[in-house]
């Protein structure tokens, strides 16, 4: 049997990506003879953070729609005819037994083409609102991999099966509450830790929320990991100044989530894909403040796919300023309340995602 071969495409997001690189590795784990490209979105994230993983990839020059201002899509139409051209000529250099797309602007261009050329294709959706270019690739493609139950509403139901979102299983390496992680922090395991994640670009609401909310934190008596996010980290530093203790770390970016989400009783997040299906998977107590500005408003969704079976609470972006602060507060302190979160959430994690999505690409070679 000659050498499999695939094409892995999307990007634009680490929730796109981290997913992306997980289904090629657990691909190559089960046959480490395979080839792989990448396609990706030229001047994105991808195009340093998957040769970063060690593999190749190739760039389309594809961009978004402007939703707002329709005479600026000219030039987008153009990058997407080009696009066309350049993913047809990959695919058909590549010659891939499957080609597989984890949403992004890429992912339309590369299953597009790879559809007419015959070649099978798998989606993998992450959120519980499917995004508009899946919807559309979902009518052609072999199978979908879906992380949450009901997508049928919005692909073919004998094509959908619920894999999860492949998440960084390293995370489940460390214990909770393991004496190493509260020592990574100068932490103690004798006070109550709030884990505040605005994502790795950060996220204004909620570290204006934080802000607003620093006298209450430091009174609270509990410990309090945020991050900031490189973009809010300097304003945050700055209006941090007058209530500094060692029991509120602010940094820019946590170099070691494991540790912090070891050590957190409560974590304040935005409700993008990848942050909820980590969160599940470890059992963790969340208050999620979607963000707005993100296409079809998929992570209110998200944190409402949660919120409706008591395995998340949900503060609305324009509320934020006014009651999150109070909600962490109000909640740290009710056990029950938090264990409640936790197990249910955890009652949603999906086991094993990678190694699922990957058995359903090699079965379609084998067909």
């Amino acid at each position: 049997m000659a050498n499999q071969k695939f094409i892995i495409s999307g990007g634009g997001t680490g929730g796109h990506i981290f997913p992306a690189i997980s289904i090629a590795n657990a691909l190559k784990k089960k046959r480490p003879e395979a080839q792989f490209l990448f396609v990706g979105a030229e001047g994105r994230m991808e195009m340093e953070k998957v040769p970063n993983a060690g593999y190749e990839i190739v760039g389309l020059p594809v961009s978004g729609f402007n939703r707002s201002n329709l005479l600026k899509n000219f030039k987008v139409l153009f990058r997407l005819f080009k696009s066309l051209r350049m993913a047809k000529k990959v695919v058909k250099d590549f010659a891939p037994d499957v080609a597989v797309g984890v949403g992004g602007y890429a992912s339309g261009p590369t299953l597009f083409m790879a559809h007419r050329l015959g070649v099978p294709t798998v989606l993998q959706e992450q959120n519980s609102y499917a995004g508009v270019t899946n919807k559309l690739l979902a009518k052609k493609a072999a199978k979908i991999c879906v992380a949450y139950e009901n997508m049928d509403r919005f692909f073919p139901k004998e094509n959908t099966i619920l894999t999860g979102n492949p998440v960084r299983q390293d995370f489940l390496d460390v214990a909770p509450k393991a004496q190493e992680a509260y020592d990574f922090f100068g932490f103690t395991p004798e006070k109550k830790t709030l884990l505040i994640v605005g994502g790795s670009l950060g996220a204004r609401t909620i570290n204006q929320s934080v802000i607003a909310g620093l006298q209450k934190l430091k009174e609270a008596g509990i410990q309090v990991l945020w991050q900031t996010g490189k973009f809010y980290f300097e304003d945050a530093k700055k209006a941090y100044e007058p209530y500094k203790t060692s029991d509120i770390v602010v940094t820019d970016f946590v170099k070691r989530m494991d540790y912090a989400y070891a050590v957190a009783d409560l974590v304040i997040s935005r409700a993008g894909a990848s942050s909820i299906s980590e969160l599940c998977l470890l059992g963790k107590s969340t208050i999620l403040v979607p963000s707005p500005n993100v296409a079809e408003d998929h992570q209110t969704k998200n944190a409402q796919a949660l919120a409706s079976r008591n395995a998340a609470v949900m503060v609305a972006d324009k509320d934020a300023k006014e009651v999150l602060v109070d909600e962490a507060l109000r909640l740290i302190e009710d056990s029950a309340k938090l264990n409640d979160l936790g197990n249910n959430a955890k009652a949603m994690a999906q086991l094993d995602s990678a190694d699922r999505i990957a058995d359903e690409i090699l079965k379609l070679i084998e067909k």
